[in-house]
């Protein structure tokens, strides 16, 4: 600072020996520079002397626990830098910023009516010295005001390392919280530096302006993979939309696709909804420098990094609508282009964002505008356009189309109810718990025609949504009830003589993210429950159980009690997805062997495939059978 020119500067340390040392050091090069012996607890100087205090490290060394005593001798400090302090000075101080030492700060400085600021000092350039030194140095900015009686007004900002201007927060705890974030930041960082990552790393990276995620990046190391000089690194964007698919929502499909991209290093990108996006070019530029900072410790100097993706573009996304549901909170409607230019709408609740709720395949006819024109114009492509849908309406919906696994397994299912070569036409009645976009109903509404449905709905919001965006309707032998699905089925099992339905069919999710259970909540597989389930099933019928349980003694449980109440129970578990579709019957004696399975289901299908309907050449009912085990 001297030598740049501000030499009106006094230094003080409670140590005589190291202020005789600084003296001799630069009595000749430095003269007038002055150097006192003082503890900074009682200063001697004047009120209001100084327009800088600069703390070099001695609030960090002080403030090592948050005793009584301790926190004592802090305000006594920060009492004495106020009075020696004009009104608009600064108390410059340079932190490691723990988190209990930002709040007492913070909190001390605010509460007097000061300007709070945090700055992430740069790492600079110098590689070796980042590698040395892992934690990231801030520089805590107090400036000083005339405090104003009564007054509650806070200004409390963080300048992080990446950005230009600084961001004002709400709170001492928002402001914590930013530091710790960077601090994480640089420990991930140095620990991806040293070694490949054997474990699941993940980080949101949020825009500046909004501190919304907008980014969520994975890093997978491949170690197996060949060292070359072109295959260390790699950024992969995920197309809007595609997140949820397996191969780019799943731990075991990023390092799938890791390991065929053939990069000893992949980061995957996802992109956020509700955030605009200019192309692949523009995502390049915004992530370039932040990407880097996680390059392997490999990766020659000056090696271009590779942006990849499928098709080259960043896909489409649309949300068609928004609304909140008083008993599933926030949702929203979208449209993503998928693979082969198809478009698929898609129901999703924001309590659970990663998470499809229902899905359906548009038709060709509702293909985004100006499709043509932007096969012509390549540039306009990459962009990542969002335009909407031609329509809205129900009837772009392929009615034809199960898109999720699940659904398909559930479907097949209903070749346990034997006689496969009879059922397309034969007078099925079939009670579907969960509507949500109403695809399962539909199917077999469609399929089955001579099958009577009734699906119970606990949300009226989703008959609503199921209606207008999924291209669901009611009629003779459809309807829908608007009921809790344990109370309809307790109401149907306690008549007399209870109605017998052919197939019943759970596909409820829990709303209560806390369970190691997802689906069905846990009241919907008691015991006492299970046995009015059965009361209303046909002696030959099939419960279907979507079972969503990432908890493996629950797990246990749940298929134990199933057996106890279908002492005949087949298990499908879906690959890729944590679901199981459970079959059961009450019967034991009607046990078939999975190739009389396979075959059964090989019958219903041909009967299904009837000239003139459509059919998803995709959907083969024989495999969902063919991994079905008995439990």
């Amino acid at each position: 600072m001297y030598d740049v020119g501000y030499q009106d500067i006094v230094n003080v340390d409670i140590s005589e020996v190291v202020i005789n040392q600084m003296r001799e050091r630069n009595a000749h090069r430095r003269p007038k520079m002055s150097y006192l012996q003082m503890d900074m607890l009682q200063m001697d100087f004047q009120d209001g002397q100084f327009q800088v205090v600069l703390d070099k490290g001695t609030l960090d060394a002080i403030l090592v626990d948050e005793e009584e005593a301790t926190l004592e001798r802090v305000d006594r400090m920060f009492a004495e830098i106020s009075r020696v302090l004009q009104v608009g000075g600064r108390y410059l101080c340079i932190s490691l910023a723990q988190a209990h030492v930002v709040k007492k700060a913070v909190g001390c400085f605010s509460r007097e009516g000061w300007m709070v600021r945090i700055h992430q000092v740069s790492g600079g350039e110098d590689g070796a010295a980042k590698r040395q030194f892992v934690l990231p140095v801030f520089v805590y900015v107090m400036t000083k005001f005339k405090k104003i009686p009564g007054s509650v007004l806070q200004i409390l900002e963080i300048c992080t390392e990446e950005q230009d201007k600084p961001v004002r927060v709400e709170s001492t705890e928002q402001l914590v919280e930013a530091v710790k974030e960077r601090q994480l930041y640089a420990l991930l960082r140095s620990q991806l530096n040293k070694n490949p990552s054997t474990s699941h790393v993940s980080l949101d990276l949020c825009g500046a302006d909004t501190g919304k995620p907008r980014y969520t990046l994975h890093v997978v190391d491949s170690p197996s993979v060949k060292a070359s000089r072109n295959n260390h690194f790699a950024i992969f964007i995920i197309p809007q939309g595609r997140e949820t698919e397996w191969l780019f929502g799943t731990e075991a499909g990023r390092k799938q696709l890791a390991a065929s991209a053939s990069f000893r290093r992949l980061i995957t990108v996802a992109l956020h909804r509700d955030q605009h996006y200019e192309g692949m070019e523009g995502i390049q530029a915004e992530l370039s420098g932040k990407v880097m900072e996680l390059a392997p410790p490999s990766l020659p100097s000056q090696q271009q990094v590779p942006f990849l993706s499928v098709g080259g573009d960043i896909g489409v996304r649309t949300i068609q609508h928004r609304d909140t549901s008083a008993m599933s909170g926030e949702y929203l409607i979208e449209d993503v282009k998928g693979d082969n230019m198809c478009y698929f709408r898609r129901l999703i609740f924001l309590s659970n964002r990663n998470v499809v709720q229902s899905e359906a395949r548009l038709l060709s006819s509702a293909a985004p505008r100006g499709q043509k024109k932007r096969k012509k114009d390549k540039k306009k492509q990459e962009s990542g356009s969002t335009e909407a849908p031609s329509t809205s309406a129900g009837q772009a919906i392929d009615r034809s189309y199960l898109c999720c696994e699940h659904h398909k397994a559930m479907v097949a299912g209903l070749a346990l109810l034997r006689n496969p070569e009879l059922l397309p036409g034969a007078q099925l009645s079939v009670l579907v718990i969960g509507l949500g976009g109403g695809s399962l109903p539909l199917f077999i509404h469609d399929y089955f025609c001579q099958s009577h449905i009734e699906t119970v709905e606990i949300d009226p919001s989703m008959l609503e949504v199921a209606t207008r965006w999924f291209c669901f309707s009611q009629g003779d032998r459809m309807k829908v009830h608007i009921s809790d699905g344990l109370d309809y089925v307790a109401e149907l099992a306690a008549v007399a003589a209870p109605a017998r339905y052919d197939a019943v069919m759970f596909d409820v999710d829990s709303k209560d993210p806390t369970l190691g259970m997802s689906c069905p909540p846990p009241a919907f597989v008691e015991m006492s429950f299970l046995q009015k389930v059965r009361a209303i099933l046909a002696p030959e019928g099939v419960f279907v159980l979507n079972l969503v349980c990432r908890d493996s003694l629950l797990k246990d449980s749940v298929l134990a009690t199933l057996k106890e109440v279908f002492p005949l129970l087949y298990a499908r578990r879906i690959e890729g997805e944590v679901n199981e579709i459970l079959f059961c019957q009450p019967h034991p004696e009607g046990k078939l062997a999975a190739p009389e399975l396979v075959e059964m289901a090989r019958t219903l299908e041909r009967m299904l495939r009837r000239p003139g309907r459509a059919w998803d050449s995709s959907y083969v009912l024989s495999d969902m059978l063919k991994a079905v085990e008995i439990v």
